[in-house]
């Protein structure tokens, strides 16, 4: 309370209740690779906001593109906004040593990241680097997109982890070639879900010299992720939707292709007649029974948690006890009402939906002591209607089949 002296009117400024929660982007895209121009800038982390900045920044006089720029363009044409590029060089590391730190590893500092990609990079080894850079403690703010490899006979190689690897990646990004027949190629299982994989490569024209090539889908696809975030928001799966730019692709997928490939978190791209090319699955790698196996889940609650961790920032050092525990309940609570109210959280009502708790039961004692203050988050994300069942019959008295219901 102000200490007042002399007589008179005073107008004071009060906080107004709630603090507002200003949400984290979701499709920012960190992409690592080759880029075309020989006096391209090298290990460090440049900003690109268009396809005319990176011509003038990587190209250059170049005649020939790389996957990286073609993975940027396709980022560009399918909506995407911001990239950051990181240039390895030919024959560059995608996370280099302590002494000199490239690629994945200048990524790290970049907080505004939140989709990780390395077109044609579909070895063993980048495969790793990529979900062990978003599974990082940490991090784990970011969701990596993984390229299959390019040429596949039989598709039940991509359902098993190879255990003896084939040739890495050369440093243009150049795919790896199939693994012998039974071994398998499938990317190593990401137990939080930080990682999406798609199948097949896409036949694309090369932007920088104009001529048909086919290319790796990662930086499409991430286009496709950030324009499902604009249009739609965060909660819905990215697929069902067309690639822009994208011709064709190198081998066509059967819908029983697909239902070996889409349990083992394989996402297809497949041409349907009379709509074109379609992302048709929006699967992470995580395992199958895992809570975390739908990108669209994976990357919702990236966006809650990083969130509420940038926006309650304000709490550090305050007095721990009932007024703090009060005001986290109540800001907490109006961020998922907003959330649920986009429809991103499954319920009737925001108490179906979520759950909030922060007081004495959360934060005893013991737990002040150590100076911490423990808030309980509950959240119903919605799941994508990945199989729409229809039943039908027939039946003379259809009245009783709407009282009993198709069986």
């Amino acid at each position: 309370m102000p200490d007042y002296r002399a007589p008179g009117v005073y107008v004071e400024e009060v906080p107004g209740g709630t603090r507002p929660f200003g949400r984290v982007g979701t499709s920012s895209l960190g992409v690592v690779g080759v880029a075309p121009g020989k006096d391209a800038p090298k290990d460090v982390v440049v900003p690109i906001d268009n396809w005319t900045q990176f011509v003038r920044t990587f190209v250059g006089d170049a005649t020939e593109g790389t996957p990286l720029s073609t993975a940027v363009y396709g980022f560009f044409s399918n909506g995407g906004t911001r990239a950051y590029v990181v240039n390895v060089g030919t024959g560059g590391s995608l996370t280099g040593t302590a002494k000199r730190p490239t690629g994945l590893t200048l990524l790290e500092a970049v907080d505004d990241v939140a989709i990780v990609a390395a077109p044609g990079y579909t070895d063993p080894a980048s495969y790793d680097a990529l979900i062990t850079h978003c599974e990082h403690e940490l991090r784990q703010d970011r969701v990596a997109i993984l390229d299959t490899v390019e040429q596949v006979d039989d598709v039940n190689q991509l359902t098993e982890v190879g255990t003896v690897t084939a040739p890495a990646a050369s440093g243009g990004g150049d795919a790896a070639s199939p693994a012998p027949a039974g071994r398998g190629l499938r990317p190593p299982i990401s137990p939080g879900g930080y990682a999406a994989a798609y199948f097949p490569w896409l036949i694309v024209n090369d932007p920088v010299s104009g001529k048909q090539v086919t290319a790796p889908p990662s930086g499409h696809l991430a286009g496709v992720w950030a324009r499902t975030d604009a249009t739609r928001g965060v909660h819905k799966a990215p697929a069902n939707t067309p690639i822009a730019g994208a011709l064709g692709i190198v081998r066509p997928v059967s819908k029983g292709e697909q239902e070996v490939l889409n349990p083992a978190g394989i996402n297809c791209i497949r041409f349907f007649p009379g709509e074109g090319l379609l992302v048709w699955g929006g699967r992470t790698l995580a395992a199958e029974s895992s809570e975390f196996r739908y990108i669209n889940v994976r990357r919702l609650t990236n966006m809650i948690k990083e969130t509420v961790l940038k926006s309650t920032r304000w709490a550090v050092f305050e007095p721990n006890h009932h007024p703090l525990w009060a005001a986290l309940r109540r800001d907490v609570t109006a961020f998922l009402t907003n959330v649920w109210r986009d429809g991103a959280l499954v319920g009737e009502t925001p108490q179906q939906a979520f759950f909030v708790k922060c007081d004495a039961e959360t934060n005893p004692p013991e737990v002040r002591d150590a100076g911490r203050v423990v808030t309980l988050i509950g959240i119903a994300p919605v799941k994508p209607a990945e199989f729409v069942v229809f039943q039908l019959s027939q039946s003379a008295d259809l009245a009783a089949v709407q009282s009993t219901g198709v069986r």
